[in-house]
């Protein structure tokens, strides 16, 4: 999400909690015709609007994690005072480090923290090459461990890769994290909120693309099938699907907006956060649930 986006997000949550005993519009948007794919919804739960509005992960080490969620309210104080005032959607390694990718409104970089599987937290910034976008909206962590994929705001026809901070042996708190490849996509994406490994080589994304143009339908789950998977030393293309829509619920009218995703291999569930417009973020913002087939 840009700052812009993000500063109009804190003023709306303020406000509206000041507002609540304004009217609201019953609204039901369902898929386009034709728009579902092979993801199928199977229910949902309620997702806060300050804690878990952003991005979500499931946590497989240490056994029996619950499942973790970013949002304004999760920033630590001692993060946010030093600028980086937004994380984005997490993921986990399968060995058990925690990322969240972070943000600010300025300069010229962005930061992962990472939290170990003995609860110890550790930050790794990257500085931005010729061209990157400053915003930080989701990390991805590779089944293997070792490297991490990000994305940038906007439309865009690469995916960076990084080796996994914290678990790939060459990255370290006091050394710059540097983007080493980069996934190659043969079709535009837009405002990409989250991604998450669903195998070695293929992505599931959640994207809060409000225009349509792309696929034919906004607020689409995407897949992204790897020619490769990420090695970290050559650039790998992708081909890109959309699957469906997100669904897009609510009481109120208005804008919504799609977040984070998260894949748990252990269930096969697919979750993705979508946010409601108005009023209603704070009433009936949904993580909805998916299964295959």
């Amino acid at each position: 999400m840009p700052a812009s986006a993000r500063q109009r997000c804190h003023a709306v949550l303020a406000g509206l909690v000041t507002l609540a005993t304004a009217a609201v519009v019953s609204l039901a948007a369902a898929p386009p015709a034709g728009a579902a794919g092979t993801w199928t919804e199977t229910g949902s739960d309620r997702a806060d609007p300050l804690t878990e509005s952003q991005g979500l992960a499931s946590v497989e080490v240490p056994a029996n994690s619950p499942n973790r969620y970013t949002g304004i309210g999760t920033i630590p104080f001692g993060v946010s005072s030093r600028g980086w005032n937004h994380v984005g959607d997490p993921d986990a390694s399968y060995n058990g480090y925690y990322i969240e990718p972070y943000q600010r409104d300025s300069g010229n970089s962005k930061m992962y923290r990472v939290q170990a599987p003995g609860g110890a937290w550790s930050e790794y910034v990257h500085t931005l090459g010729a061209g990157e976008a400053l915003n930080n909206s989701w990390a991805a962590v590779s089944p293997d461990g070792q490297w991490m994929l990000s994305g940038e705001w906007g439309t865009m026809t690469r995916l960076l890769v990084f080796p996994t901070p914290g678990v790939n042996p060459s990255t370290s708190p006091s050394a710059n994290l540097p983007q080493v490849s980069a996934v190659r996509l043969d079709h535009a994406v837009r405002d990409v909120q989250g991604c998450d490994f669903s195998g070695p080589a293929t992505l599931l994304c959640s994207s809060d693309d409000p225009e349509g143009s792309l696929f034919g339908l906004t607020k689409p789950l995407l897949q992204i099938d790897l020619s490769a998977a990420p090695n970290g030393t050559t650039d790998v293309s992708g081909h890109v699907t959309a699957l469906r829509q997100l669904p897009l619920r609510s009481s109120c009218s208005g804008a919504f907006e799609a977040e984070g995703i998260d894949y748990d291999r252990r269930s096969g569930i697919l979750r993705v956060i979508v946010v409601s417009p108005g009023f209603c973020v704070l009433t009936d913002s949904k993580t909805y649930k998916f299964s295959r087939g």
